[in-house]
């Protein structure tokens, strides 16, 4: 935005465009701001803007604008707070003589995006969470755009064919705040909308991500969504006898426990006699890594163009997993797992890992496996990056 548009909204105190925050302390705040701005309940279908630096009423603050302070908002886009991501930059600006951060937020295709399990938005001065009818309208707004695949509505399927008790049970509980849910008016076809995991338009038809999320058989609809695990004795496929093999079906939710209890089963513990004095059991290879690069596979996968299902192959030393889905967005062979470079196929399959708890922060994952894998004496993972998937290597513990 030029500092012509940014200084209009900077002095127009009644705009639903515009907030004001003094200082970082506000975090929260700061949070429910962008969360409002992404959903753009007015629908101008233009950006939101906060200026962190001026007080409330006009007039700076004299807060000063470092490089700490830009990385800390930035990061609120991505510590898992607001879901689905919200797109915006953090930049520092001067406008009037005022030396400010500036925070712009897109309106997001994929509304109603929440801030800690709350739809907030902003219609004139007003900030609250959205009622059943604001959320039912911010659902509404997905029709028509241009939306990441996992929210494509497969048409075949039914709402029967969503595990309604899991739904309600299980998942509703981490991924809405509990006041709204004491709401007993909201229907159930309202509260699968609302988190994209049915079209909103009637008859409502269950997404990609409903039925990977809450599904009874999601195999049944999307051929790859599923992992294969092999376990060999040797070290390649041609000369190694199969010792376990799986097809893991079923929800992320069930993919992911049952991987976990196979990589405990097939994962040897040792003790470590060179550690010192004091007995040190190490395993094979660190579960936080086998973990998190699992995760990333099934998160960052390619459901949209290919059937292969996610391949963990165990051989007597290495374990191989591999994706069916190459570089996407920003994400390209040179900066593939550096720090801060992530993007996301499937930004709402992003979200539902996040809200049962398989991620804690995004685009940590691989630097996780990483530091895991030193601690356990380890080599550190090798990746093969290719145009359609992504192969990454645990090499055994010497």
């Amino acid at each position: 935005m030029t500092d012509e548009e940014l200084i209009a909204l900077l002095t127009d105190l009644e705009s639903d465009r515009v907030e004001r925050k003094e200082s970082f302390t506000e975090r929260d705040k700061i949070r429910q701001a962008i969360c409002a701005f992404a959903n753009d309940m007015p629908n101008h279908r233009l950006p939101g803007v906060l200026f962190i630096g001026e007080k409330d009423r006009g007039g700076w603050s004299g807060l000063t604008i470092d490089d700490a302070l830009l990385l800390k908002l930035a990061h609120v886009r991505s510590d898992g707070n607001i879901l689905p991501f919200p797109v915006m930059s953090v930049e520092k600006r001067t406008l009037l003589e005022r030396t400010l951060a500036v925070i712009i937020v897109q309106p997001s295709d994929s509304p109603p995006v929440r801030a800690d399990g709350r739809t907030w938005i902003r219609v004139g001065p007003r900030r609250a969470v959205a009622t059943v009818a604001e959320e039912h309208r911010l659902s509404e707004k997905q029709r028509g755009r241009n939306l990441p695949h996992d929210l494509t509505p497969i048409r075949q399927a039914t709402l029967d064919d969503l595990d309604r008790d899991f739904f309600s049970r299980t998942y509703l509980p981490c991924a809405v705040a509990p006041e709204t849910l004491e709401e007993n008016h909201r229907p159930y076809a309202h509260q699968l909308a609302s988190l994209r995991f049915t079209t909103s338009d009637p008859p409502p038809v269950p997404t990609v991500v409903g039925l990977l999320a809450v599904g009874r058989s999601p195999v049944e609809f999307l051929p790859g969504a599923y992992v294969q695990f092999v376990r060999f004795a040797g070290l390649d496929m041609a000369d190694g006898q199969i010792l376990d093999q799986k097809e893991i079906h079923g929800t992320i939710h069930d993919q992911l426990r049952q991987l976990e209890e196979l990589f405990r089963l097939h994962n040897r513990v040792a003790t470590d006699l060179m550690a010192g004095p004091t007995e040190v059991r190490r395993s094979d290879y660190p579960l936080t890594a086998l973990q998190q690069l699992a995760r990333n596979a099934i998160m960052h996968r390619d459901y949209c163009t290919s059937h292969a299902p996610v391949r963990v192959y165990w051989f007597d030393d290495r374990v191989e997993i591999q994706n069916p889905g190459g570089p996407f967005g920003q994400v390209n062979r040179e900066n593939f797992g550096a720090p801060n470079v992530t993007d996301y196929r499937n930004p709402n399959v992003a979200e539902v890992m996040k809200n049962l708890g398989y991620v804690q922060r995004f685009g940590a994952g691989i630097a996780m496996a990483r530091k895991a894998l030193h601690q356990n004496g380890n080599p550190p993972p090798e990746f093969t990056i290719e145009e359609n998937h992504v192969l990454v290597t645990l090499r055994q513990r010497s």
